[in-house]
């Protein structure tokens, strides 16, 4: 057989992040300028002053991909820099109206009036209250009402004196009653009958004569009472006239200057109209000081207020929003995007008699109006597990009116006895939320779209340049100065870029989720705090690093024990055939590890095809199901071209009993297949990783950082012999960031990494024997083959050939059944 040496090892350097020290030239973050935006965002950052730029219906902001606990102080501190020239909105206030209680006004007011014209009507209220009772002392309105009351009174006396005169003429005697009526006693002999039977005794025509008499007296007493009730209420409406022209002459006066304070204010003009109609009505309510009379309860005994308003409710001012003291539009983060707390609500309350009452004064405002004329920040995630709130927002964002609703959570119903005048709303809403939830939103939502315009999708990485690692040092700047943490030294930097190099698929990237990088810092300090330094240095953060792992470690080394104490078979040093390490990554969430598997496999003639175990006991995914299906592509390429191939094979994750997905393990179990076919034996101190296409090109994989490690891990735990490593595919190499320890091992040559192009490569380099090609003799290749020939001509030996068997599926298609024979064939 032919050797090789196979490929090189790589340097301990290219497993290492390259920082550029030439930037990070300071020695603590305390020289180091803060950061003030975000960073590595630049697609994001364009939606965003997309969203900002353009003021037209619809165009909401999406914000996808932004994690962590902070990501709604990064929206503010962005949105915040764009709005430093933005006007500050109006003010809303809600007042009575005086036409419809039940539909309250809406005015808006410039920044700050609506506070001004809120404290100006409780002083005009406050000051009629003094000066209506004194106009109503004076002495010409005492006089003039006595005027009228004596003209009246003179007037109802007159006409009762004639009355009275008619009823002597006829005969009778006028005598007022106890309600107010009027009786008419006949007279016998000018005096009243003294008993009924001086009455029964007068003749049938006097009887007849004082009985139409009296009926004639009564219709003109009738008659006299009518003419005075009407006169009483003249008189009334006479005296209330003289009451608003007394009023008059103190409401007018003093709500005419509001109306001068407010004229360019048009709807605050017609709003003051109705107060001062509404005050001069109502006279009597200052008089009294506002008092309500008490009426009986529902229980007896109790006596209730008429109701339980305020004073003088007409004419008090609700303030919605109040933009007082503000500088630029508003920037709202809504913490909780429940109904209430987005849309507002209107208060209600129970009456002692057991009503629901509520007026004007008990409209809140929620967020999404607080917010008008500029933004409102929620994660759409927690509102659309609110009742309605997804519905009702769509609703205002398209009429672009807000109505106040009042929704019970708990009977889930809307109730309101009142109906308040709309409010136009022009608040940019930008919800936070996952891509595959905007996916699904714009795949089912119709409206979705329309009313969410610009998507801003911030990516997990960003490049990892020098300026981009000198951005890491500002944003350890930035959160030590806010949250008064320890300075950082450059060396310490250093350990947290290469954390969020780790963090990425690729190297020359860097990680873009600031609040886990943050997390690492804050537990930094934490460390340095407790070893009693006034910095953290680079072993500071290296512990914080070891001390999370070590937090979620424990599944890790409990699998690293039962490997080391030969309860999970894997295999460190020798060589031996049909089998190989291959790596896999378990992922805890928070944690993720790389775990070394054995993988096994068997050969024997038949024509079952390639048999992937794994399928067979439901426990892989689709994606190791292809890679499986791949090796048959290989098998096919390399060495189907001038032969059949029949041979029952099966591949097998030893000692795996939860579920196996992805493809990274194809390359372990074809080099697990040849080396059984070739029957030669593979080396046990070497894992391997990688998945292969159908050309025998190996392809990058995901994890590879924790595969290293994970090996290298169990290594160290049985002894390292300085023969050990991992091989890897060559493309992966870019994506390496190891940890220290692992590096120092590549440098003192105990442990070692191989980088892959081919599987002939990875062939030699596991076998030691050159993989050449199906004619070169003593190659692996011609190895396989040879034993390929061999099995193909030994099943023909044993009888017919029977229907190929696909080696891409592992399925054989039966002939069809013969069709069945009927009761007169002959045999």
């Amino acid at each position: 057989m032919k050797t090789v040496t196979g490929p090189q090892r790589l340097a301990p350097d290219q497993a290492d992040l390259v920082i550029n020290s030439e930037v990070l030239n300071f020695e603590t973050t305390e020289q180091v300028e803060p950061l003030d935006e975000i960073i590595g965002q630049s697609r994001a950052m364009e939606a965003l002053d997309v969203g900002l730029g353009i003021n037209q219906e619809g165009y909401n902001i999406f914000v996808a991909g932004l994690t962590g606990t902070g990501k709604m102080e990064t929206i503010h501190r962005s949105l915040q820099k764009r709005l430093d020239q933005a006007p500050v909105p109006n003010d809303w206030i809600y007042v009575h109206n005086f036409d419809k209680t039940d539909e309250p006004w809406a005015i808006e007011l410039p920044a700050g009036k609506a506070r001004q014209f809120k404290r100006d009507m409780s002083r005009l209220v406050e000051h009629l209250q003094e000066e209506i009772p004194k106009a109503f002392k004076q002495e010409d309105f005492s006089q003039e009402k006595e005027r009228l009351a004596s003209e009246y009174q003179k007037r109802f006396q007159e006409e009762m004196e004639r009355l009275n005169i008619l009823a002597r003429e006829k005969g009778f005697q006028m005598t007022p009653g106890p309600q107010g009526n009027i009786f008419f006693i006949p007279l016998i002999n000018g005096k009243p009958p003294e008993k009924e039977e001086q009455l029964e005794a007068l003749p049938e025509e006097e009887k007849k004569r004082i009985q139409e008499s009296q009926q004639e007296l009564t219709k003109e007493a009738t008659k006299l009472l009518h003419e005075q009730r009407d006169h009483m209420l003249q008189l009334r409406e006479e005296v209330h006239d003289v009451e608003r022209k007394f009023g008059a002459h103190v409401v007018q006066p003093s709500v005419g200057v509001l109306k001068r304070k407010y004229q360019e204010q048009a709807r605050i003009q017609q709003y003051l109209e109705y107060v001062t109609q509404h005050l001069l009505d109502n006279l009597s309510d200052f008089r009294q000081g506002g008092k309500k009379e008490a009426q009986p309860g529902p229980i007896p005994g109790m006596m209730l207020v008429e109701d339980l308003k305020p004073k003088f409710l007409e004419y008090q001012v609700n303030i919605v929003v109040d933009h007082c003291g503000s500088k630029t539009a508003p920037i709202i983060l809504e913490e909780a995007p429940t109904f209430r707390n987005i849309f507002g609500t209107i208060e209600k309350t129970v009456d002692l008699s057991g009503r629901m009452v509520t007026d004007f004064t008990r409209i809140k405002a929620g967020s999404l109006l607080q917010a008008n004329g500029g933004f409102l920040v929620f994660n759409l995630d927690d509102a659309l597990t609110e009742p309605l709130v997804y519905k009702n927002l769509k609703r205002i964002l398209k009429s672009g009116r807000i109505h106040f609703e009042t929704y019970d959570s708990l009977l889930s119903l809307h109730t309101t006895g009142l109906r308040p005048e709309p409010i136009p709303i022009d608040t940019k809403v930008v919800v936070l939320g996952s891509p595959l939830l905007h996916y699904m939103l714009r795949l089912y939502d119709d409206d979705f779209g329309s009313i969410f315009k610009v998507k801003a999708d911030f990516g997990t990485e960003m490049p990892g340049g020098s300026q981009e690692q000198y951005q890491y040092a500002r944003f350890v700047a930035m959160l030590t100065r806010e949250e008064k943490l320890r300075v950082f030294t450059r060396e310490a930097v250093e350990e947290i870029i290469r954390f969020g190099a780790r963090g990425v698929s690729q190297k020359g990237k860097l990680l873009t989720r600031f609040a886990e990088i943050a997390d690492i810092i804050r537990e930094s300090d934490f460390i340095a705090q407790t070893q009693n330094s006034q910095v953290v240095k680079a072993r500071h953060v290296q512990k914080a690093l070891q001390s999370r792992i070590f937090r979620s470690d424990r599944i890790a080394e409990k699998i690293r024990e039962l490997i080391a104490d030969g309860t999970i078979l894997v295999d460190c040093e020798g060589s031996k055939i049909g089998r190989v390490n291959g790596l896999a990554v378990f992922d805890l969430g928070d944690y993720a590890f790389g775990k070394p598997n054995r993988v096994t496999a068997s050969v024997g003639l038949g024509t079952e095809g390639l048999i992937n175990i794994e399928r067979e006991a439901k426990l892989s995914g689709s994606t190791h199901d292809k890679g499986v299906l791949i090796l048959g592509g290989y098998l096919r390429n390399t060495y189907g071209k001038d032969k059949p191939l029949t041979l029952s094979a099966s591949i097998c994750f030893e000692q795996s009993y939860g579920g196996v997905d992805g493809d990274s393990a194809s390359s372990t179990e074809l080099y697990t297949l040849l080396s059984l076919l070739a029957e030669v034996p593979l080396r046990q101190d070497l894992a391997v990783t990688g998945s292969i296409n159908q050309w025998g090109e190996i392809q990058a994989v995901g994890g590879i950082n924790e595969k290293i490690e994970g090996f290298f891990d169990l290594c160290r735990i049985v002894g390292l012999t300085g023969r050990q490593g991992v091989c890897i595919p060559k493309s992966n190499v870019k994506n390496l960031v190891l940890r220290n320890d692992v590096r120092q091992a590549l440098a003192d040559n105990k442990f070692h990494i191989y980088p892959i192009e081919t599987v002939d490569e990875g062939l030699e380099l596991l076998s030691g024997i050159k993989a050449g090609s199906c004619r070169e003799e003593g190659t692996f290749h011609w190895l396989v083959d040879r034993r390929l020939r061999e099995m193909a001509e030994q099943l023909r030996a044993f009888g017919p050939q029977r229907q190929a068997v696909s080696v891409l599926t592992g399925q054989e298609k039966p002939p069809p059944p013969a069709p069945p024979k009927l009761p007169d064939d002959q045999p």
